[in-house]
């Protein structure tokens, strides 16, 4: 189940790394590796191709070194390979910061939960449901009888229509969630914008350059789906991961279902294990059917448990349950998680 929010043959981090690694005898940087001439690194700067890690002086020496150089040159490929894997995935499988920052009127962690937390189109921030739902008071300490942003005290919007006018203002000054909102207003085709993919994926790049993490899993569905471009799932993993790497659970919790459909069990867990922190408690779910199917440990679920109360230790309080009481919309986290 999946949820929604050019080279030699090397990939790009491989070539990077390749560019970094040291031959171990800098004697030699400006040494012809076929002829043995010496020069400036302006005139011995023919380089091979794949590896990076021997120089030439003209394109002659290069091709008669091909085949002595090739052993050593798979090698070093190789290595830096493995390297450029290794540190991919110390990246990929660290635990990033939480997605939302803290309410700005309680600061209380806010909700993973999207009914959890709302977006106020007239300044731009996250309010916790709590927040929202409670009474707004002036200087003197009455209820402000009309209804009232609880943060910057500018009145509701009275229609959509204000709302989305509103949020253009945001978006005019570089807000990255009104950008997001707006892609998706393209991509869907609502609120009064005509539907185009091609608007929708450029909002979501300038989002995501912003820091909206995702804006980057938008952008890889747009490439599994093939909305606005051709379809690509490997750039719609990369995105995937870049959007996970920057604290997005939904897309955290795709990579590991993937994972899971692939039998890579121990990288599933660690996918969900991350996600679970975040606070989605659907990645909860999976770790226990992991552990009824005999894919994780009783110790794996016990962690996976206790990993989630530690985050409903940290999102609770008394006025969010009572906005969560009073309306179901105010709920902020998943009920029989």
């Amino acid at each position: 189940m999946v949820h929604q929010n050019q080279n030699d043959g090397v990939c790009d981090d491989v070539n990077d790394m390749l560019q970094n690694m040291n031959t171990g005898d800098n004697n030699n940087a400006s040494v012809c590796a076929n002829c043995g001439k010496e020069g400036s690194s302006d005139e011995i700067k023919n380089t091979c191709n794949k590896c990076k890690q021997v120089k030439y002086c003209n394109a002659a020496c290069k091709k008669k070194h091909r085949h002595k150089h090739k052993k050593d040159c798979e090698e070093h490929v190789r290595l830096a390979t493995e390297r450029a894997a290794e540190l991919h995935n110390e990246e990929l499988f660290k635990q990033p910061p939480p997605q939302n920052e803290d309410c700005p009127i309680c600061f209380l962690r806010l909700p993973t939960l999207r009914t959890g937390r709302k977006y106020q189109t007239c300044c731009g921030k996250r309010i916790c449901s709590g927040c929202s739902f409670a009474p707004v008071y002036d200087n003197q300490g009455n209820v402000v009888a009309k209804k009232v942003c609880a943060f910057c005290r500018t009145p509701t919007p009275k229609s959509i229509k204000e709302a989305v006018e509103r949020e253009k203002k945001r978006v005019d000054l570089g807000d990255p969630i009104a950008i997001h909102n707006l892609g998706n207003y393209y991509r869907k085709g609502m609120h009064g914008f005509r539907q185009d993919h091609v608007k929708a994926l450029e909002q979501y790049h300038r989002a995501a350059e912003l820091g909206d993490a995702g804006a980057y899993s938008n952008i890889g569905y747009c490439y599994m789906y093939g909305e606005g471009v051709e379809v690509d799932q490997e750039k719609a993993n990369h995105y995937f991961e870049l959007a996970a790497i920057s604290g997005d659970n939904t897309a955290r919790f795709n990579l590991g279902n993937a994972e899971l459909n692939g039998d890579n069990m121990d990288r599933a867990l660690k996918h969900h294990m991350i996600a679970i922190r975040g606070g989605f408690s659907e990645s909860l779910k999976v770790v226990k059917e992991m552990y009824t199917n005999g894919d994780a440990t009783k110790e794996d679920y016990t962690e996976a448990l206790r990993t989630y109360q530690e985050y409903l230790g940290e999102i609770e309080s008394a006025q969010r349950d009572k906005a969560a009481a009073a309306y179901a919309q105010y709920c902020y986290y998943e009920l029989g998680a």
